[in-house]
């Protein structure tokens, strides 16, 4: 898009951006989103730097177009991914809702581009004020860990709020929440779930076909007792975790009843007993699409939308 602020900062076709999901942002995924146009995003999450190493060259053996990092901002799974980072040659380092701080010293020193994840105005006021160069203004209504603000509540304020480029999340599918996102004052969006329901995506069918299945009343949002809250299908894991959480279950406790649980959905397909992350727009997810047909659909329809929002709001009489 011509004067698209996040196109041009990312040097990319559309302001499209790939959430970066563990054990499902590989790349083949993140290529075939950024040969289509966006922004791919390896996640590196669960990744030693060796792995990540060879997760970048693949990538790169695949698109010769942009594509970004997510980094865990958890210090046990971060450990020696930047100096990964940097040694490659990347320029975008993207990274959840956290404090990028460990992130923003390496990547400031050697010229890259940091975009976090923020779930409040509070956080995008402080991550701004720390020197970061966009920010993704992430709704509760999305996947994985979130905040407790809707999107459509949290984008103008923090639009309002930086003076930064500002990405909108949580909740966005199709070309309405593409055309809503930038009415709120957004210039581009980040989509997670969307993505997973694609044949570039390696989670296994069984995960497909849940979110293929579910409706919005089907997600939940789970871990808020351990301070990490994310919003995921619900099944009889969730179950058993949040009945623990309530119990009073120890936080440490509370970890290890977890881990593993996304790999058993993601790689293994179990589907019950695993964790699987998804947003609120999995009631609009029907079918799967390529990622081209996905951004492409997207771009045509939302720009549409917007020029038809554009006629009408002349018809309005103040």
């Amino acid at each position: 898009m011509v004067g698209n602020k996040i196109c041009a900062m990312l040097g990319i076709k559309y302001p499209i951006i790939q959430g970066g999901m563990a054990w499902a942002s590989t790349p083949e995924l993140v290529a075939a989103v950024s040969n289509a146009g966006g922004l791919g995003v390896i996640a590196a999450g669960g990744l030693n730097p060796e792995e990540l190493r060879r997760s970048i060259r693949r990538t790169r053996e695949m698109t010769d177009k942009p594509f970004a990092v997510n980094i865990v901002l958890w210090q046990v799974l971060m450990e020696g991914q930047m100096d990964v980072v940097v040694a490659e040659g990347l320029r975008i380092v993207m990274t959840g809702i956290g404090d990028p701080r460990p992130v923003l010293g390496p990547a400031k020193q050697h010229g890259l581009l940091v975009i976090p994840a923020v779930g409040s105005v509070r956080h995008a006021r402080r991550v701004v004020a720390e020197g970061v160069d966009a920010v993704v203004a992430e709704g509760t209504e999305g996947g994985g860990h979130v905040g407790q603000v809707s999107t459509l509540c949290l984008v103008p304020q923090v639009v309002d709020t930086v003076d930064v480029p500002v990405v909108a999340a949580g909740g966005i599918g199709d070309a309405r929440g593409f055309a809503a996102a930038f009415a709120l004052g957004a210039c581009g969006i980040m989509m997670g779930t969307r993505f997973l329901a694609t044949p570039e995506c390696p989670i296994h069918p069984a995960y497909k076909e849940r979110i293929l299945r579910a409706t919005s009343d089907d997600t939940v949002i789970i871990g808020t007792a351990t301070g990490s809250p994310a919003r995921c299908i619900k099944n009889i894991y969730t179950e058993e975790r949040l009945a623990k959480e309530h119990s009073g279950m120890p936080r440490d406790e509370m970890r290890l009843f977890g881990i593993g649980r996304l790999r058993m959905a993601a790689q293994e397909g179990e589907v019950d007993q695993g964790f699987i992350p998804a947003g609120q727009v999995s009631g609009m997810i029907d079918g799967l699409k390529t990622c081209q047909e996905i951004i492409e659909g997207i771009m045509r329809n939302g720009q549409q939308i917007l020029r038809r929002m554009g006629r009408l709001s002349e018809d309005i009489v103040v």
